[in-house]
């Protein structure tokens, strides 16, 4: 009898509380097993060797010599994405935006340029998705533009899984537009990304996500940490860009991990155990590395979302080194400290990354209510390409999503007896085959996009 009451129970509770995988992938989808199948260590090794054969890259070290230096660097880049588009039937728009800036590390006013390939998006362009890196290196002084600084983890790591995913994903056909984005100057001041968020700005882009690749390459820590079995994804826990409204409500209401690019991470998670094998994506709570920066910042600081991914255990003797022997340790960023495979399995997820975000809608932006009531009512404003929707919720203390119910088409759904107070909520938008969006938070200020909280938002 008791076995009896337990069982029926239990079968009450699952159909109250249906769990779902912490995420937003139920369908399993045979294009994105194709993508990461298609990554070659081979091709990442020559895309980098190719890079520490210029010698130098630093961002300062000139365009005169057609061999070495940034400009001869930024030249092959060109010429590798023209290829590419040559042979996906000119699919790619190859754009160098450049502008000038002085610093610290800039004593005068150089021109800083991004070489971008983009791959228009079929049915939804201006919906757009980003993997970058950067192409500049720099050694023990990071004002060196003359030796050698071969950067092949900082950055040449990041620059080969961007022309991966530009040699792969073009050959198939997106609703959203794909960038590959290679930038210039994240060593002397994050410049590069400034680069790029300005374009996005004036371009009117809706920025989903920007994934950027820094120092993805080595498996090996310095302390002797092996750590080839995953990568860490970094992710801002509020969005840099919000309104004193928002940030009160947050402060009030919570939200205060759930900003776009932290669903982002999320998403990145999911997909990560959903189509690699043995690779765990580890999610950190920080805008980046304690007391570090990459080229993420300027984009996130002009309210796009973006996260940035990075090995799992860092070699420091490798980085912004000179390449010497010094007291029995080698130093240096050469190519020897390239694990390949690994960098694939860092490759294979930002490409299935891009490729799930391209294929499904936007995340929807969502409104909420149930105070003093024992239910929660989420609503949205309807996607363009959405067939269905899901409700997400979790607790607090959970970091991933754990609980999910269809809505069908609708725009709005009732949880009977999810009480508003003890859950944290979401919403995600399906296309008709089954691609699913991340997760969106409710409130302009965990919706995905650029400078939404001028927009209107449910009520």
């Amino acid at each position: 009898m008791i076995g009896r009451w337990v069982a029926c129970a239990l079968g009450m509770a699952l159909m109250a509380w249906p769990l779902a995988k912490a995420g937003a992938q139920d369908n399993d989808h045979p294009l994105l097993h194709q993508v990461a199948a298609e990554v070659n260590p081979d091709a990442l090794h020559a895309t980098i060797g190719k890079l520490v054969g210029f010698g130098t890259r630093h961002s300062l070290s000139g365009n005169a010599s057609k061999t070495r230096g940034i400009g001869a660097a930024q030249a092959w880049i060109k010429d590798s994405f023209a290829q590419i588009a040559q042979g996906c039937g000119g699919c790619l728009q190859i754009d160098t935006p450049s502008e000038n800036f002085t610093g610290s590390r800039v004593p005068v006013s150089t021109a800083f340029m991004d070489v971008l390939a983009i791959q228009r998006g079929i049915s939804d362009p201006n919906r757009v998705i980003i993997i970058a890196a950067h192409l500049d290196s720099r050694n023990s002084d990071a004002m060196d533009a003359v030796n050698d600084a071969p950067g092949a983890d900082d950055d040449g790591s990041g620059v080969a899984a961007v022309m991966e995913a530009a040699r792969i994903l073009s050959k198939h056909k997106f609703p959203a537009t794909l960038v590959y984005a290679v930038l210039t100057g994240e060593e002397q001041g994050l410049y590069g990304g400034t680069v790029l968020a300005h374009y996005a700005r004036d371009h009117h882009w809706n920025v989903e996500a920007d994934l950027n690749n820094d120092i993805v390459g080595n498996s090996r820590g310095g302390d002797g940490t092996v750590a080839a079995d995953r990568v860490r994804v970094f992710s801002e826990g509020t969005r840099d860009l919000e309104t004193e409204a928002e940030a009160r409500g947050i402060r009030y209401n919570g939200g205060e991990i759930d900003s776009p690019s932290r669903n982002i991470a999320r998403f990145m998670a999911v997909l990560g155990e959903n189509y690699l094998s043995n690779f765990d994506v580890r999610l950190i709570y920080r805008t980046d590395r304690y007391g570090r920066g990459g080229d993420q910042v300027p984009l996130l600081a002009a309210g796009f979302p973006a996260v940035r991914v990075t090995e799992g255990a860092e070699n420091y003797t490798r980085e912004h080194q000179n390449v010497r022997r010094e007291n029995g340790i080698d130093y240096g960023d050469v190519l020897d400290g390239v694990d390949f495979f690994y960098l694939a399995q860092v490759a294979r997820l930002n490409i299935v990354t891009m490729a799930a975000l391209a294929m499904a809608p936007a995340p929807p932006q969502v409104g909420i209510s149930g105070a003093v009531t024992y239910d929660t009512t989420l609503n949205w404003l309807p996607v363009p390409g959405a067939a269905s929707y899901r409700a997400w919720w979790r607790d607090s203390l959970d970091p991933n999503w754990t609980h999910g119910r269809m809505a069908g088409d609708a725009t709005s759904i009732k949880l009977e007896h999810v009480n508003i107070d003890d859950w944290l909520f979401g919403v995600s938008s399906l296309s008709a085959d089954g691609y699913e969006s991340p997760v969106s938070f409710p409130g302009t200020s965990g919706a995905v996009g650029a400078n939404l909280s001028a927009r209107p938002a449910p009520k």
